[in-house]
């Protein structure tokens, strides 16, 4: 019989991975991430990836696998779980799936749009466009090629932006035309089980603030500083990792130490509101939702028959 898979989901620094552990040492079960940023090898510290001694402990995959000069997407990530939760289910040992990154959690279970991959070369075009002609510009560009697209998304959101610019100047088609095309399905006859951890937002706040500062202590000034002698591309996912662009400032000589650890708390604490925001307004189905710290539950309340 499959086992259904496990998702131990919520926002950055609530204590997901420690969960997942117990629960993979008690089942008998596999760790996956589902974290956009832990997948990059370039960063360790910055990204609270799971120690070396926890990887030995319980088998972990997809952490640290990915060149930095890889700008990594959904697609690829989903097509890669799938690969491991088949081998897990030949094995019949349980998936562990742990990460705050909601997109690729909700791509792997509602599926795909599939659109073609979009060239590099059409990415530093608009890139090069938005600089060019100014951001209000850029977004009557935008209007005029996909307003429906627009209207579903923040006119601050500049990916995103530029996404549904990319993605018609590459295809001739808009964002629309291919949100509305068929899904491409990952998991079939997959049964499964959400465990959502939404804690006191100030209390995650706190927990955000102490960890950049333990960070900073652990080292990840250099490690953004070896991460910047490789020279790559500023629009590369990893390069806008939380605490990459702050760390990079205070390297330059433009911020104090000081002003880096708080900016960088900032950016987390933003993202930590953006990911509450998304997890508590999501359709996913089977969502079971603690208002805890997945520490302060008791693992027997899991029920994964």
């Amino acid at each position: 019989m499959i086992k259904p898979l496990i998702f131990i989901v919520g926002p950055t620094a609530i204590g997901k991975s420690a969960l997942a552990i117990k629960l993979a040492e008690k089942m008998n079960g596999e760790i996956i991430n589902a974290d956009s940023m832990q997948v990059y090898l370039n960063l360790n510290i910055l990204t609270a990836r799971p120690s070396k001694k926890d990887q030995k402990l319980i088998p972990h995959h997809l952490y640290g696998y990915i060149d930095g000069s890889i700008r990594y997407n959904v697609a690829t990530w989903c097509n890669d779980i799938n690969n491991i939760i088949k081998k897990n289910n030949k094995k019949k040992i349980y998936s562990i799936i742990v990460g705050g990154t909601g997109m690729y959690v909700d791509k792997l279970l509602n599926g795909l749009v599939q659109i073609p991959s979009i060239p590099e070369s059409i990415k530093e075009e608009s890139e090069k466009l938005l600089l060019e002609i100014g951001i209000n510009n850029f977004i009557d560009k935008v209007k005029n090629i996909d307003e429906k697209s627009l209207n579903k998304i923040s006119k601050n959101d500049i990916s995103r932006l530029r996404r549904i610019w990319e993605v018609h100047e590459y295809t001739h088609k808009t964002l629309t035309f291919w949100l509305d095309n068929k899904n491409k399905k990952f998991l079939s006859n997959q049964e499964y089980q959400l465990y959502l951890f939404t804690p006191d937002r100030k209390e995650i706040y706190n927990r955000v603030n102490q960890r950049f500062i333990n960070m900073v202590d652990r080292g990840a000034i250099d490690e953004v500083k070896k991460l910047l002698t490789l020279n790559f591309d500023k629009s590369l996912p990893i390069m806008r990792a939380h605490g990459v662009p702050e760390i990079s400032n205070y390297l330059s000589g433009k911020t104090t130490l000081e002003e880096c650890i708080h900016k960088g708390q900032q950016a987390t604490r933003n993202y930590v509101k953006r990911q509450l925001t998304w997890w508590r307004s999501s359709s996913l189905e089977n969502l079971k939702c603690f208002d805890q710290f997945p520490s302060e539950i008791d693992a027997n309340l899991l029920n994964f028959s």
